[in-house]
Parts: structure tokens; sequence; C-alpha cells
């Protein structure tokens, strides 16, 4: 069995050579343990730092397109390149290597698909009170979801085994790790959680400037994500509420109606009128959203049926450069072992 792992980067010359001192070479359960790096778009010495730390394979982005497109070109790259098991984790070294044994266990164990890195957030010192309390209710409303018990939903400390990365597609731009719980909570992948530690903080984060965009950004991207697979239960509820303020505006027209003072009162049948009909426009977008979301499920199935004719056709990884092979040739695994094969039969 062969794992990988990937490590997102955009700038991290000074903070990936620490980061790759600390992983593995070997994993229990593995035959093999390679690192890949997708750089995305980096202006700084970043792939010269991989390959001179010894990194195996590269995925080089031509422009910086976001941690979600990185993370899903590195979890395409890693499947073509023969992963058995790929694990994500961060450049800043903000997750603790030494736990990715224990972390791939419940794969090697066959008890689960996916596994999460929970940091127990509120035990991490250079996290805000603020900060720990947007975590929890995050994961919250993210669980109630994805219907998983996952403790911490925006870990990027992650294994999947090679059937749930062939299943997993991120729309989002900004962020991978809310969505893919909850497209595997829908997929029916089996996903589990194992505690892990966490290193002393080494930059900040590049996701977000302030605690304040860190609020917008992650309370939008809850909202989207959550509408996006349960579109029903969403715009429905905005829905009912909306109608039960109607009804209630509509009651105290009624009463006032009753006692003579209708007249003064007519705002409050216009208002309950446009509420009413509000909640009517959005109950239909719930329907609409319901149905769409059936779609996006059969788009995912195909999508998956893709992914697997090309590993069939052995289709090179996108934006693919090797890293330090030990011979100065290409790593012969995934889409390159097919190439190297058709070179020997061709010389003999």
């Amino acid at each position: 069995m062969k794992l990988i792992i990937q490590i997102p980067c955009l700038n991290e010359e000074e903070t990936l050579p620490g980061t790759l001192a600390d992983l593995p070479r070997e994993v229990p359960g593995f035959d093999s343990v390679e690192w890949l790096v997708i750089d995305d778009g980096s202006t700084d010495r970043t792939v010269e730092v991989a390959r001179a730390n010894g990194v195996d394979h590269i995925v080089k982005l031509t422009n910086n397109k976001g941690l979600a497109n990185g993370f899903q070109a590195g979890l395409d790259a890693c499947l073509k390149l023969g992963a058995d098991v790929v694990v994500n984790t961060d450049a800043d070294n903000q997750y603790d290597a030494s736990y990715i044994p224990a972390l791939v266990k419940p794969i090697v164990d066959g008890n689960a698909d996916m596994v999460v890195g929970d940091r127990q957030v509120m035990t991490i010192e250079h996290f805000s009170p603020l900060k720990k309390s947007l975590q929890r209710l995050g994961s919250w409303v993210v669980r109630q979801a994805s219907e998983t018990d996952v403790p911490d939903t925006t870990s990027g400390f992650r294994a999947y085994n090679r059937e749930a990365a062939l299943q997993l597609s991120v729309v989002s731009k900004y962020t991978y790790t809310l969505e893919t719980i909850i497209q595997a909570g829908k997929m029916t992948v089996a996903v589990a959680h194992v505690p892990i530690g966490t290193n002393e903080k080494t930059r900040e984060s590049r996701l977000f400037k302030s605690m304040w965009q860190y609020v917008r950004r992650n309370t939008v991207s809850i909202f989207r994500i959550y509408s996006m697979y349960e579109p029903l239960k969403v715009f429905m509820t905005i829905a009912a509420i909306l109608g039960l303020v109607a009804a209630g505006v509509w009651t105290r027209f009624l009463v006032s109606y009753i006692q003579g003072e209708g007249a003064g009162h007519v705002q409050s049948l216009i208002l309950g009128a446009v509420l009413f009909n509000a909640a009517v426009v959005l109950a239909a977008l719930g329907i609409i959203g319901d149905l769409m979301s059936g779609q996006r499920i059969m788009l995912q199935r195909t999508f998956e049926r893709v992914r697997r004719l090309e590993l069939q056709a052995n289709v090179p990884p996108s934006h693919y450069e090797p890293g330090a092979a030990p011979t100065g040739q290409p790593p012969t695994t995934g889409a390159n072992a097919g190439k190297t094969e058709e070179r020997e039969a061709i010389k003999l």
C-alpha cells in the first residue's frame, strides 16, 4: 500500500523545511510513504525548497487559485500517482506530524474511509475565546448538515482512502474543510475522527486578515454550503418564519377590524400580504433547490466515474512536476510507471 502526504503551499519557503522535517517516511501498514507539494502560484522559492528537502512530487499551479482548488488538484494527483491513502496537512506545521500513524489507523484497520484530526480547539492557547466559540458553533452546524459526529470540522489534518478521495469534489473556492465533510456525509462515506496534537504557531493565517473577516467568511461559507446540500430545510424554515409573521400581522388587522378600527390598520393588511408572498416564493425556491440537489448528486457520481476512467487510462496528473528523485529521473509511480514501462519495451 502507498501513502502520499500532500501539502498545499503558497509562499512557504520559510516554514516548509520545518514541516517536511517532521514528516515520516515509514508508517505502519504501508509499503511506501511519499510526499507531494501543491504550489498554488507561489512567488518565492517554495518549489526549490521542496525539492531540496526531498519532496517526491510537485503540482505547480500557474497562478494562485485558492486553498480549495489546490487541495482538489493535489487529491487528483495523488490518485493518479497510485496512492491508496492520502493525508492532507498544512505547510505552516500547525499539525503534529507524529500523529499521522494514528490518523490513518482507522483506514488501515478498515473502520473508516475518511478520518479528521480533532485539534481539541478549546485547549489551543493561541486561539481567542471568540475563535473557539465560532469553531464550536461552526462545527455544530456542519455536523447537523452532514449527519456526522466530527468535533473539529475546520481541521485540515485528515486522511482519505482511495474510494473516499474518488468521490470528493470541492465547489467552494475559499475552503474545502467544511464542504468535504458535508459531501462525505451525504455520500455515506464512513467518517471517523481521532485526537491529534498541534505545534506552536509559526505565522498568521493567510486565509483571513482579521477576526471579523474570519467570522464573515466562515458564516457565509457555512450558510452557502448548508443551503447547497439542505435547500429544502433552509428555505422552508425561512418561509415558515415569514408565514408566521404574516399571520401575526393579519391577526392584528383582524382584531382591529372587529373592533371597528380596521380603516386605521390597512398597512398591516398590506404588510401581511407582502410577507406571505415572500414566504411562498421562498418555499418555491426550496422545492427547486431540492430538485437541483438531486441533480448535483448525479453529477458527482458522473464525475467519480470519469475519475475512475482516467485512472484506468493512465492519464497523467495535471500541472505535475517530478520532485527530488534519487536517480534524477521522474518517480516511476502511477501514470509515470506506465510510460516508463513503454519506454523499456521499445528499447527491448
